[in-house]
């Protein structure tokens, strides 16, 4: 018979088509399950719509078969089968699917839900197979037919005798590709590989996927001689976890589920369990871990939801589910309005994926303010492991998630002793106060000893302690919260209510010292960009303050970054009016104007330190100690 040619065109629409659509070969067994598994629902929704005769639901079943010897893999079902014209149609044409008529077609969508809708999937063999042969027998048909091809050429359909044992259904046979150095298809043929292919791909497809394993057991009569046997095994597990009712489940099940599945040792910290139906319809099963993975805050972490299509495994790493600042979460979201023939590239642009993700976004971060509110402990164990993301997720993408996550960042308070919210910080707030006052620093125990904390401490006002790195840009990428902002303890005015007569002092003082101040700042030169006496300070002789939006901290971590371009803050030498070091400048500057610049060098090393940055010239340092203490 002369072989008929692909009505969807060439080799080249066939080569593009499978390597653009599938990344990887092993692909091609996830396809044809499915088409069985399509081809038993078909069946079955024949049953409930017509009440088809001979037909016994619990005998359903797709079977694989691997000859190793002959290369050959078989996949067999017993679902509704395909006439000649089906066949022609649904395996002729590329692209053409038998399973999207079908499911247009059905009146009770609640019932069934079908699997493969573009077609494309079943050539995906031709990815691993020189030859294709398709041989099958629709319900009701005395008939069978027999579709075969070798690529891009074409194929032919012949009338065939049924197997004896096939009343309907459907057989295909792969005969695989030789290895070559690049490839090895023989791996598609070892009953492990196939295995966990199988669990991999197909664990959830409802019915029984089975084969002859080849299995070892001590041969009778013997104590230690081994003889093999062949046993019929059923490969998957058939329902979803996810699929069951919740009323069904314990903590058990799906802890079980989580360690097995995400190969963690510890139970999950909690798990959101959620099944949605609407415009877009899809269970969910997230978790969050208990302990981030080592490797979390790294580059090589690799985040994303597995991604089923009515139990069928489309991607095990789905990025595009969630957004980076919950990218801590671990589970699997399963729609049947996702394609299976669906890509990388075009589920960036899925509709129905981003509605997914957008519904899952909002579900994470209900789940988590339901935790902060109620169960503070385990949301403090959360934040201990995964607070630092949430921070990031504030900065990043200029503060595009700021409005998400600012209830949920907590920071270490000076009054409470522990983690706090913004909402609770706001909460506290004095009646007439004015901003949020926080202060950086390494630890904080650092930050308590910071000489610019104390009035605000004196003056009973609540300091937020920033000891991370990301603390101070996220926080000015966020801006305000609750109409109050963010102003730094460094900052050169902290506007806290002076009493007039506070105002008045404070003049004076200045103005008494003015000309003295002047010298001091012009013998620092560009290291500061004033020197002025300061009202904050009480115990503490000297400190350093800034003046516009680059803190003094933020200067230490961006050039810890950058080695090129080092960046300074608009640095501020601060002197203590009321500390008895303003007595001896003064006594100094009196009687030997010449010597000031040498003391301003020393309390600015001395600020310096105070705040962890690097003497300029440590060997200047310590010879004007010495010099002094030798006077």
């Amino acid at each position: 018979m002369a072989k008929k040619q692909f009505k969807a065109e060439s080799k080249k629409l066939l080569d593009m088509m499978i390597n653009s659509i599938y990344t990887h070969k092993e692909i091609f067994l996830r396809e044809l399950i499915s088409n069985a598994s399509d081809a038993i629902d078909k069946l079955y929704y024949k049953t409930i719509t017509e009440g088809a005769t001979g037909v016994n639901r619990e005998d359903f079943t797709v079977n694989i078969e691997n000859d190793r010897d002959n290369r050959v893999l078989i996949i067999r079902d017993n679902g509704i089968g395909m006439t000649k014209e089906e066949l022609e149609n649904n395996l002729g044409t590329i692209a053409k699917s038998g399973s999207l008529d079908f499911k247009s077609d059905m009146e009770k969508k609640d019932e069934i839900d079908i699997i493969g809708q573009f077609g494309v999937g079943f050539y995906s063999a031709f990815m691993v197979a020189d030859k294709v042969t398709v041989v099958s027998r629709a319900y009701g048909s005395d008939e069978a037919y027999k579709w075969e091809s070798e690529g891009a050429d074409g194929y032919t359909i012949t009338k065939v005798d049924a197997p004896t044992e096939m009343s309907n259904g459907t057989v295909i046979t792969l005969q695989l590709k030789d290895d070559t150095e690049d490839e090895n298809y023989t791996e598609f043929l070892n009953q492990y590989n196939i295995k966990n292919l199988i669990r991999k791909y197909s664990d959830y497809v409802r019915y029984p996927i089975t084969m002859m394993v080849e299995k070892s057991r001590i041969k009778e009569g013997t104590e230690s001689e081994f003889e093999t046997y062949k046993e019929l095994e059923t490969l998957n597990s058939m329902v979803p976890l996810w699929k069951k009712a919740k009323s069904e489940l314990k903590a058990d099940d799906y802890n079980g589920f989580y360690k097995e599945k995400f190969v963690d040792f510890n139970d999950p910290l909690k798990v959101i369990h959620t099944n949605v139906e609407g415009m877009v319809s899809y269970t969910s099963l997230m978790f969050i871990p208990s302990q981030a993975p080592y490797n979390y805050y790294t580059r090589d972490y690799e985040k994303g939801l597995a991604l089923y299509s009515s139990g069928v495994l489309i991607m095990d790493k789905c990025p595009d589910l969630l957004p980076d600042c919950f990218s801590f979460m671990k589970g699997l979201v399963d729609s049947q309005d996702l394609s299976l023939n669906i890509s990388r590239e075009t589920l960036q642009h899925d509709r129905q994926l981003k509605a997914i993700a957008k519904r899952l976004e909002k579900k994470i971060k209900s789940e988590l303010e339901n935790m902060l509110k109620n169960d503070r402990e385990k949301y403090l164990e959360f934040y201990r492991n995964f607070g630092l993301q949430l921070k990031y997720g504030l900065y990043d993408i200029y503060g595009q998630n700021k409005e998400l996550l600012k209830d949920l960042v907590m920071f270490y308070s000076s009054t409470e002793n522990e983690l706090t919210t913004l909402a609770e910080y706001v909460e506290r707030m004095k009646e007439d106060q004015k901003y949020i006052f926080y202060a950086s620093g390494e630890t904080v125990e650092k930050i308590d000893k910071l000489p610019q904390t104390e009035m605000l401490n004196d003056k009973g006002y609540e300091i937020l302690y920033f000891t991370d790195d990301v603390d101070e840009f996220a926080i000015n990428v966020l801006g305000s919260y609750a109409d109050k902002e963010f102003k730094s303890v460094q900052a050169e005015d902290l506007d806290i209510g002076e009493t007039q007569e506070e105002k008045d002092q404070a003049e004076k003082q200045a103005e008494e010292s003015k000309d003295m101040l002047q010298a001091m700042k012009e013998a620092l030169g560009d290291r500061v960009t004033d020197v002025k006496l300061s009202q904050r300070l009480k115990s503490h002789p000297v400190c350093l303050t800034n003046r516009g939006g680059l803190t003094i901290e933020m200067e230490k971590i961006i050039n810890s970054i950058h080695n090129d371009d080092k960046v300074q803050a608009e640095r501020i030498l601060e002197i203590n009016a009321n500390h008895p070091v303003i007595d001896s400048l003064k006594a100094v500057y009196a009687d030997a104007p010449e010597e000031i610049g040498e003391y301003a060098s020393l309390l600015f090393n001395q600020a310096l330190l105070i705040e962890g940055l690097p003497v300029e010239d440590p060997v200047e340092f310590s010879n004007a100690i010495c010099k002094l203490m030798t006077k």
